[in-house]
């Protein structure tokens, strides 16, 4: 793909759209946005932008698209696909300036979000009215709901409230060409057309930027009860997964843990937990609700399905703190096992039952190509992140052989049933194991909504396909 180079001419324009002190070319700017959480890929853009309303970012968007300038649209920078990178330089359109809670709408149970707000700092706006939005990814102290948005994001809740797609009822986009408008109605029913807010959403910034978001809110339980089962065997964990949902039971959250990974976190993040010597797999499971004599009738059932599987032990977090020491523990895990070797991080899902033929068939992929892999995730919704360790695999076959043991794993999910994202997304990195999920019938018509929308592709080019 060829684009523009931005000259000073359009660098002037640039600064005209969206206001001089918006621009930044210093060298610190660029170099900052040059990346995200994606392993050690960098690309630099020639200019970042901060705009602060929507107007702006149709008169940038005119211009770029005018031009044929490449314009990256990024969040909180914590994309784990490397969907933020602007692979071909061009304008790197930073959302931080959107950061308004417009409104919290306590009679019809929705809020006015701009893009740049925290993740966690709207969940914590909503509370303190009684109210929840449950998605929840790990990286919520961090990361902008316009990113989960862009990803289709979910988190630990996702097992009993539903993805992000759930709670997104209508979006205010500037599409590529400038034009703004609004991609659905405030309502929970929408039956009117094509969905064109479903279509944004896990679009990766690729069909619209969003400037204004409107979400679906529930009345927050006043219980909840979490509890940690410990096993032998990763198999036999993951299969009480399924059998817990078969059972009548459906928990708030249900994540699955790695010895090793738990292992990486004490020492990591310096959380006291007594590891016992026998336990090689973990299960973390939330119950809430209003009634704790309902909840505690869950657990109970729960333990019983646990017993079946060779269930070692349960602990009950006691207090609010043993609770906050438990949800860190998982909640540090990808940082942890970062921090101790060279990795890549995949992000599989597929149906609960499948999750023992998943894991067993990691392991032995890994035994064959000489990878060690460390897995955690939300059990409940079938989603198992997989760390990929260098451990003993020499530099030559970690940099040509990993990638064939990578195509094996999606081979796998898909054919349990599964796919090869469920909430980081394709970006840049997963983009060339698409064709292992979707036909060519499949990407040709992602391509043609693509070219409907950005018929000069410049919007996050190079990402999906």
């Amino acid at each position: 793909m060829e684009y523009t180079k931005i000259n000073e001419d359009l660098l002037e324009q640039i600064r005209k759209a969206v206001g001089s002190q918006n621009v930044f070319t210093d060298k610190d700017a660029l170099d900052t946005y040059c990346h995200d959480e994606t392993e050690d890929l960098k690309y630099h853009p020639e200019v970042v932008v901060k705009p602060v309303d929507a107007a702006s970012i149709s008169a940038l968007l005119r211009l770029c698209n005018a031009f044929h300038v490449p314009v990256t649209p990024r969040g909180g920078g914590t994309g784990l696909s490397g969907a933020a990178l602007p692979i071909y330089g061009g304008v790197l359109l930073s959302m931080e300036k959107f950061k308004a809670i417009i409104d919290i709408d306590t009679e019809n149970l929705q809020a006015t979000v701009e893009p740049g707000v925290i993740t966690e700092a709207f969940i914590n706006a909503v509370a303190e009215k009684g109210l929840l939005y449950p998605v929840d990814p790990s990286s919520k102290g961090s990361c902008f709901i316009g990113g989960n948005v862009a990803h289709g994001s979910g988190g630990p809740r996702v097992v009993k409230y539903g993805t992000i797609r759930e709670y997104i009822l209508n979006l205010e986009v500037v599409l590529p060409t400038g034009e703004i408008i609004w991609t659905g109605a405030n309502t929970v029913k929408y039956a009117s057309g094509y969905n064109l807010t479903q279509l944004m959403i896990g679009s990766e910034g690729t069909l619209g930027v969003v400037t204004k978001i409107v979400t679906k809110l529930i009345p927050k339980s006043h219980h909840t009860v979490l509890m940690l089962a410990s096993f032998t065997e990763n198999e036999k964990a993951c299969a009480a997964v399924s059998a817990i949902f078969r059972a009548g039971i459906i928990p708030s959250a249900l994540e699955f843990m790695e010895r090793k990974g738990v292992e990486w976190v004490i020492k990591f993040d310096d959380i006291k937990f007594d590891l016992k010597d026998d336990v090689n797999a973990f299960l973390l499971i939330e119950f809430d609700g209003d009634d704790m004599d309902t909840i505690f009738k869950d657990c109970e059932k729960a333990n019983l399905v646990l017993e079946e599987f060779d269930c070692i032990d349960v602990l009950f977090a006691d207090t609010a703190q043993q609770k906050e020491d438990l949800w860190r523990m998982r909640r540090t895990m990808a940082e942890s096992v970062k921090s101790n070797s060279v990795y890549k991080e995949e992000d599989t899902v597929v149906p609960r039952a499948a999750l023992p033929t998943l894991i067993n068939g990691i392991k032995e992929i890994g035994t064959r190509y000489g990878f060690e892999s460390v897995c955690y995730g939300h059990a409940g919704d079938g989603n198992l992140h997989i760390n990929i360790i260098k451990a003993g695999m020499s530099d030559d076959d970690w940099k040509n052989k990993l990638k064939d043991g990578i195509v094996e794993i999606f081979e796998l999910t898909t054919a349990l049933g599964g796919t090869i994202s469920g909430e980081h997304g394709i970006g840049l990195v997963q983009k060339e194991f698409m064709p292992i999920k979707y036909s060519e019938i499949n990407l040709n018509l992602m391509r043609g909504i693509k070219s409907v929308f950005d018929p000069n592709r410049i919007l996050n080019p190079g990402k999906i396909f």
